[in-house]
């Protein structure tokens, strides 16, 4: 990063799983929230995988962060010739992994025999044992008989991965010199007005699709504060039926958040209205 010439400005690596886009570089994840947005973390701790109240990387970028960092040259994507590098190298890791898991189940299977065979002998040696020659009929028939199956294989599992990259991008070094996919669509073009308004006013939005709205907003950073609002996005000229105003507003009260309908004038300008539930007289 110190080799960046000046007046460069230097872009998070953004990876496309889908339609998904994600950052895994601990350096992007810090960037990116010393900006103002937050995300979602997807990934389990290595040493933790099976909890879900702490998670780790990679970061998943909202489609309205994904955009703004865009137009503010702050984010690109790996040409396709440096991915197909990455997905090279990931196939041929995929390979190794075969070659290792196979020779393991060789190995295992010669274990599990040597275990059922040692098995048989016991039962053989001990009082009350059935007949000598139905006993040695079995131990002769096993090493034709034997089968260990696949399912049956013992795993490691690791638990830390020493030098071991997470994607090609960490290998790149990024500049925002190409696009980012184009987003398109009335609905989206909605929405990020919105963010990037409420984002430019310094507030923090995360998504809010299980409060039934488009972003929670925060007036400081997610980890200090309480979200304040519901923004729930609108073209200015769409009609709401009044019991759906009633509904969010009800719902807004209930988590003690105030619902705010957000849409965006033909000036540029996004017009807010709030809703409260006051109860009925």
């Amino acid at each position: 990063m110190d080799d960046c010439p000046e007046g460069t400005r230097v872009a998070v690596g953004v990876s496309l799983c889908d339609s998904a886009p994600l950052l895994w570089r601990h350096q992007d994840l810090r960037q990116v929230r010393s900006e103002g947005l937050v995300g979602a973390l997807l990934g389990s701790l290595p040493r933790t995988p099976r909890q879900n109240g702490r998670l780790g990387r990679p970061l998943l970028l909202l489609p309205e962060e994904e955009r703004l960092l865009s137009e503010q040259g702050a984010a690109a994507a790996l040409p396709a010739a440096e991915q197909d590098g990455g997905r090279a190298d990931l196939r041929l890791q995929v390979e190794q992994y075969e070659v290792e898991q196979q020779s393991s189940h060789e190995e295992q299977s010669i274990l599990a025999l040597e275990d059922r065979k040692s098995a048989l002998v016991r039962a053989m040696s001990s009082p009350g044992a059935q007949s000598d020659e139905a006993l040695w009929g079995r131990l002769e028939a096993l090493d034709q008989s034997f089968t260990f199956p696949r399912s049956a294989l013992a795993v490691q599992l690791s638990t830390a991965r020493s030098g071991l990259s997470y994607c090609p991008e960490s290998r790149a070094f990024l500049q925002a010199d190409w696009p980012i996919r184009t987003q398109g669509g009335s609905r989206r073009e909605v929405t990020y007005q919105v963010f990037r308004d409420l984002r430019g006013r310094g507030f923090y939005l995360t998504s809010a699709g299980k409060f039934g709205g488009d972003f929670l907003v925060y007036p400081g950073d997610p980890l200090r504060f309480h979200a304040h609002f519901i923004a729930i996005c609108l073209p200015l000229e769409e009609c709401l039926c009044l019991l759906d105003v009633l509904a969010v507003a009800r719902l807004g009260s209930n988590v003690k958040k105030t619902v705010l309908l957000c849409s965006p004038g033909t000036d540029g300008t996004v017009r807010y209205t709030s809703l409260q539930w006051s109860g009925m007289v």
